[in-house]
């Protein structure tokens, strides 16, 4: 599959799929390209086959974050349904069954910070610059960002990128957490496309079980989050053939060939 659009849609095999934000020059993340990109989810949630995606960006950024130009035309009246279909757009790509890689190339800045949040792993080149800047044009987080950086870094440190609006390269967001790791410029789509497919390689119902335990028990008492851990044990785990595969496999050491059944 090979579509084009202001977000294409690439697969790259083994049940891996790319999603390229196509939006010259800085990849803004408009109205209409969050539409394609809510399609594109779509899309990958109504196909099983998909066992890992990958979201870059055409180009040399990534995503310079929102369309200034576009919201200065919108009224005020546009701005709270514009801001929570974003917010749902995001929440919808990250409750994705299949892991989610950002590979942040260039600029991640607002909503493309936002939108790299959004991915559970975070692959940047060493170039890569990434920031909160919204307080600057007299904005806030408002795609989520608010909440996954203050999830993901803790409050201080998401707090002070957030009211500075501070610009930090690639080596510096994989010493704070904010992206789980950083290689040479341009290699960040390689990097994320290996891993994406080491992921294809595991059991896909147990990495989806795992996946969506970890996400809803985040933010619960460990006694919920232990409860969601056993029901997707019970759940993605026993009785699939995908168990039986990888016991026989490791008893005839050989690698496994998982088929999500």
């Amino acid at each position: 599959m090979n579509e084009e659009g202001l977000v294409a849609r690439r697969d790259d095999g083994d049940g891996v799929e790319i999603l390229v934000l196509r939006h010259p020059k800085v990849n803004a993340l408009s109205t209409a390209l969050l539409a394609e990109l809510e399609q594109r989810i779509v899309a990958i949630e109504e196909t099983p086959a998909v066992r890992a995606v990958v979201v870059t960006g055409d180009g040399p950024y990534f995503s310079a974050g929102a369309d200034l130009k576009e919201m200065a035309t919108l009224g005020p009246a546009d701005a709270p349904a514009i801001v929570r279909r974003g917010q749902a757009l995001f929440e919808r790509m990250s409750a994705l069954r299949p892991p989610v890689i950002a590979a942040i190339n260039g600029l991640a800045l607002g909503g493309g910070l936002e939108l790299a949040l959004a991915c559970d792993l975070r692959v940047a080149g060493e170039s890569a610059k990434l920031a909160a800047p919204e307080a600057n044009f007299g904005l806030l987080p408002a795609y989520g960002g608010t909440q996954r950086l203050t999830r993901l870094l803790g409050a201080s440190k998401a707090m002070e990128l957030v009211f500075t609006g501070t610009m930090i390269a690639g080596p510096e967001a994989a010493r704070i957490g904010l992206v789980n790791k950083v290689v040479p410029a341009g290699q960040e789509l390689r990097a994320a496309r290996d891993l994406a497919h080491t992921i294809a390689q595991k059991a896909p119902r147990a990495i989806a079980g795992a996946k969506r335990a970890m996400r809803l028990g985040l933010d619960q008492p460990i006694r919920a989050g232990l409860e969601l851990e056993a029901e997707a044990f019970e759940r993605d785990v026993l009785g699939t053939n995908d168990l039986g595969e990888g016991i026989q496999a490791f008893i005839e050491h050989r690698p496994p060939k998982f088929t999500g059944t």
